[in-house]
């Protein structure tokens, strides 16, 4: 079958799976997931599926905002230097956050949400927003409280040192879901064969049912596409010199986005400006050691402009694709078949494709 996450430009080819290939799907953090695997002999499908359950709710548990008793919730409703203690899964999103956070100069800010608010910019972007816009004094209002580094960990807790400040791992946590299934289909399972999807993040190891690598297809960010109607612009093949695994992230800002006195402002804040993004790349897929990584680092790269999350990428050897408009293409313009768009890859990016010969 053809897999495509809903709001992502990732797609999943693995079709004419056999029997021996399992596939489960479902609802998690606010999205679907989509796994399929080989099932070992012997091995107890219905354990297996128990598992994945079981470490998802303990994923939601820890870092959900939508679940008032778990550990961020708990942690965002404290005041400052009053200490939680945090969970190992906390702990590994909260240290990859802060590697991202540090390495992008702040485009990566789990605690940018005060500023999201402001800006009115929940699911959707609005040009009546732009005509009206939070004054500045709002805007220096919130970016007050986006501070992650007053956010500290000391062992197996933190502890906030200014008042007000939140945190939230929504741009991290699929990401991290994703790894974690991963490790629980390989390390507990000992399964080598296995695609996972959360959201349109992705990590595979092995080959498909047809004994052929995984292939990540990227999309053209044509405004409208959805599952059954989209443009393929490229194929990323998993390496085989690489552990045999692939770790893929992709971030969109075309879904989210409008043209206001002739500039294409994105829904993404870049909380070292606290406004919104202004010529940043309509989508951007980053491949990393883990999904957390790569997820992380999709979100900051859309949080740029595109130039200097072009320069940004290729200073920290990032694998990255940045889909943008043909140079021939006028700000504005419809953009509504995969002509109107271009590539632009790192060089690590061009050389994980190229292993891949894809």
């Amino acid at each position: 079958m053809s897999i495509i996450a809903i709001g992502s430009v990732l797609s999943i080819s693995a079709c004419q799976q056999k029997p021996d290939y399992n596939n489960l799907n479902g609802e998690t953090m606010g999205t679907s997931y989509h796994i399929s695997y080989q099932l070992p002999k012997g091995a107890d499908e219905a354990a297996i599926q128990v598992a994945i359950a079981k470490r998802l709710q303990d994923i939601n548990d820890s870092m959900s905002t939508y679940q008032a008793d778990s550990t961020i919730s708990n942690f965002n409703q404290l005041g400052k230097d009053t200490p939680i203690t945090i969970d190992a899964d906390f702990s590994h999103v909260l240290e990859a956050s802060r590697q991202v956070y540090e390495l992008s100069g702040g485009a990566f800010d789990p605690t940018v949400m005060p500023l999201i608010e402001t800006w009115g910019f929940g699911s959707t972007m609005t040009v009546e927003r732009l005509q009206s816009p939070p004054t500045a004094f709002e805007i220096a209002q919130a970016k007050a409280l986006v501070d992650f580094k007053s956010v500290i960990q000391k062992e197996q807790s933190i502890y906030k040192t200014k008042d007000g400040v939140e945190l939230d791992f929504s741009a991290v946590a699929k990401g991290y879901g994703v790894d974690v299934i991963a490790d629980v289909l390989r390390d507990d399972y000992q399964i080598r064969n296995y695609m996972v999807e959360i959201g349109g993040e992705v990590a595979t190891s092995g080959v498909s049912a047809q004994q052929q690598p995984w292939q990540i297809a990227i999309d053209a960010p044509i405004e409208g596409s959805t599952v059954s109607a989209r443009q393929t612009m490229a194929v990323i093949r998993q390496p085989i010199n690489n552990g045999n695994t692939m770790h893929l992230a992709t971030s969109g800002n075309y879904r989210n986005s409008v043209i206001f006195d002739g500039k294409h402002y994105s829904h993404t804040i870049d909380p070292t400006t606290g406004e919104p993004i202004v010529g940043g790349a309509p989508s951007v897929t980053v491949a990393a050691e883990s999904v957390a990584l790569a997820d992380a680092w999709a979100t900051a790269l859309t949080a740029m402009p595109y130039e200097k999350a072009l320069a940004t990428a290729k200073e920290h050897d990032i694998a990255a694709l940045f889909v943008i408009l043909a140079d021939n293409v006028k700000l504005g313009a419809a953009a509504d078949s995969v002509d109107d768009w271009q590539m632009v890859e790192t060089p690590a990016m061009k050389a994980l494709r190229a292993d891949k010969k894809s």
